[in-house]
């Protein structure tokens, strides 16, 4: 497995910004948008991907990684 699928990608619509946010928690802040929310899970990908090398890169340790944490069952308790 690649350090990059260790981090999970989430594409959301935001009705504040009329589109499609996608974000990459606990690896950076921010992320992409657009309409389109194939395009915008493949513009996170991409940056994940690049985000992770530039860590490497730079002989920066990886923050920790966020997959397989079941969120989805941990977010029903909120609701």
């Amino acid at each position: 497995m690649n350090d990059k699928h260790r981090y999970v990608k989430i594409v959301e619509w935001s009705d504040e910004d009329q589109c499609f946010v996608g974000s990459c928690p606990g690896l950076f802040y921010g992320g992409c948008h657009g309409d389109d929310e194939k395009q915008v899970f493949a513009e996170l990908c991409e940056i994940v991907d690049d985000t992770v090398k530039s860590y490497l890169q730079n002989g920066k340790f990886l923050p920790p990684a966020t997959s397989g944490k079941d969120y989805a069952n941990k977010m029903l308790g909120v609701a």
